[in-house]
């Protein structure tokens, strides 16, 4: 297989326990996730991956496949790694299970710029911020690029400093949207890198491979998403839908 989706969908969260399972709009939020993640076009197959019994009946029932990953992962890359490691795969993207709002387009430009181009080993996406509240609360993560759109740092501060004597009147901000893409390698490698400090004082997993000297394209994309951490994110994603005539 050339691509493959694993959605990681643990049931305990320090911040909202169940949340995968939640209600939106007459559905549980994972199903509202495999449902967007299978109109993909690059996927060759779509996995939800979860440690509970409750998330791999309700799975099921919506007639997802499902695999059964141990409890003690402490990360969804962890979690993917057990899925992925007997199947033969070039390209792994790992589609967060508390993002009802994702768009199929998301994971068809990070399957195919790692497919098109050899050096690349991971991608992730981002957006430009809108909503100026978002440019200073920490639950957004923003993230600042190179001429080629690389990551050049993530964080949850309102990154790039804009300094009161900066000849930019409007600097523009983007967002991180926490879908990812490795080949099959370099999950592995990513998954055995020892923890960063950068990674430990912002938590933000992704700082492990930068602070290792690795690369992450970083593509833009024009979607808006709404992840999904608190019963007050929810909400935020039962409104967007309710306005924007979406089931």
């Amino acid at each position: 297989m050339d691509v493959i989706g694993v959605i990681p969908a643990r049931y305990s969260s320090t911040r909202f326990e169940g949340k995968v399972l939640a209600e939106i709009l007459g559905k549980p939020m994972i199903q509202h996730v495999w449902e967007r993640a299978k109109q993909s076009l690059v996927l060759d197959a779509l996995i939800i991956a979860c440690d509970d019994e409750r998330v791999a009946d309700c799975a099921r029932g919506f007639g997802a496949e499902v695999v059964f990953t141990a409890k003690a992962h402490v990360s969804g890359t962890d979690r993917i790694s057990e899925v992925v490691n007997p199947i033969d795969v070039k390209v792994v993207i790992n589609i967060q299970g508390d993002e009802p709002l994702i768009h199929p387009m998301m994971i068809d430009t990070v399957a195919r710029a790692i497919l098109d181009d050899k050096t690349i080993s991971m991608a992730t996406i981002m957006k430009r911020i809108e909503d100026h509240k978002e440019i200073n609360d920490p639950d957004v993560v923003k993230v600042v690029v190179d001429k080629d759109n690389f990551a050049l740092y993530f964080s949850r501060a309102s990154i790039p400093f804009h300094a009161h004597n900066s000849e930019v009147k409007v600097p523009v901000y983007y967002k991180h949207i926490g879908l990812y893409g490795y080949t099959k390698d370099f999950l592995f490698t990513y998954k055995n890198l020892p923890v960063s400090d950068l990674e430990k004082i912002e938590r933000l997993e992704q700082l492990r491979a930068l602070q290792e000297g690795f690369r992450i394209k970083v593509i833009e994309t024009k979607y808006e998403t709404i992840g999904v951490d608190t019963p007050q994110d929810l909400e935020k994603v039962k409104k967007y839908l309710e306005k924007e005539g979406i089931q």
